[in-house]
């Protein structure tokens, strides 16, 4: 971790330089730090196995056409590869970027604990902006600007824009394609677009510090669903949480049908925990795929049913009539799906849709029907 004096008195050189070029005088209607000028913006993540991405994530947080103050905090986990040492590196040589220590790897706890070292870094500053990035994410050069306009314009608490996946093989191209069709994840509006307004929750996200200080914080008990719920929280104590579709954030999905699988039944599984804490939120974007897992699973049983009673003369087709049924819509379903997730991509790219499109849904579907364990639930109280 960097020297606090150090990097305060660099976060203050960068002030004095931009008053100086008259460029950190906030228009009018935009947001304001405690000194009347323009605030000071914090960027955070979580990363942990992000060896890929994570330079070009970074970089793009410290090329932000920003005039303000900018520091940077790595909450770094467990890796299995370099991870670590390039969070440092660049904490090395540049003194905006910081690091600190993630042991148990979670998100939530992470964030908490970058977070905290933003109010180390700026003291009791009411004007901070904490913006949140991910190690699989690159923010456009004018992101954090734009937000903050739009911050102090609206008066809301959180800002924030669309998830825009873009893939770099053919699977992380289909995958990408389904994340930003309606048959892939739900027609959410920063996974496929929508009017400017207030909205339940966002991409990432641009916060007022005090915001997140008021309601405290992310949950430490909640692996996934950590934003979603934070939001609620925000929103629950009269904040303002904004949609803005100009803010788009490039994001590289997962490499692997394995990689896909886990991360949609780890987020399958905290998806029930919220609905178990939280039952009116159950909607049919949650359900339908447990329901779905539910139905093949209902047609596996008729189909051996089926079977079992062909061997008996006369043989009745009933059983086996019904068993397809399920299997029979839902692949058309997702061949139409795919069929129009897959306009103007690739064959390589239209080949993958189906897959993706099935291992998404199942993965999602199994995890919440499996839930969390209590163990599970309890492992990350404070």
């Amino acid at each position: 971790m960097t020297d606090l004096a150090t990097s305060r008195a660099a976060r203050d050189d960068a002030a004095s330089g931009a008053a100086a070029r008259g460029d950190a005088t906030p228009s009018a209607g935009e947001l304001r730090g405690s000194r009347g000028t323009l605030p000071h913006v914090a960027a955070v993540a979580v990363v942990r196995d992000e060896e890929p991405y994570l330079a070009t994530a970074v970089e793009a947080v410290l090329d932000q056409t920003w005039a303000g103050p900018l520091d940077v905090v790595l909450a770094v986990g467990p890796s299995r590869d370099r991870t670590r040492e390039i969070a440092e590196e660049f904490a090395a040589r540049d003194p905006r970027v910081h690091v600190v220590d993630n042991p148990t790897g979670s998100r939530s706890e992470g964030l908490n604990l970058a977070v905290a070292q933003v109010a180390a870094l700026t003291g009791s500053d009411d004007g901070d902006v904490v913006v949140r990035f991910d190690g699989h994410a690159v923010l456009p050069v004018g992101y954090v600007r734009h937000a903050v306009r739009v911050m102090g314009r609206t008066g809301a608490d959180v800002v924030g824009g669309m998830m825009v996946p873009v893939g770099r093989t053919p699977f992380q191209r289909a995958v990408a394609r389904a994340m930003a069709h309606p048959a892939g994840i739900g027609a959410t509006s920063f996974h496929t677009g929508g009017e400017a307004g207030p909205a339940h929750t966002v991409y990432l996200g641009v916060f007022r510090r005090t915001a997140l200080e008021r309601v405290g914080g992310y949950d430490p008990t909640l692996v996934r669903a950590e934003d979603w719920d934070l939001n609620r929280r925000i929103r629950a104590d009269g904040g303002v949480v904004w949609f803005d579709p100009e803010l788009q954030v490039v994001y590289h999905p997962r490499t692997t049908a394995r990689d896909l699988a886990r991360q949609f039944w780890r987020t399958g599984m905290w998806r029930r925990e919220i609905v178990r804490r939280h039952p009116t939120t159950a909607s049919l974007r949650y359900l339908a795929p447990p329901a779905l897992v539910l139905g093949l699973v209902a047609s596996l049983v008729l189909g051996v049913a089926g079977l079992v009673d062909a061997l008996v003369p006369p043989a009745p087709t009933a059983w086996l009539g019904l068993a397809l049924l399920a299997p029979l819509a839902y692949a058309i379903v997702v061949l139409t799906a795919s069929a129009h997730a897959g306009l103007r991509q690739p064959r390589a790219v239209k080949l993958r849709l189906p897959v993706v499109l099935v291992v998404m849904h199942v993965a999602w579907g199994v995890g919440f029907l499996r839930g969390v364990s209590r163990h599970a639930r309890t492992e990350h109280r404070t």
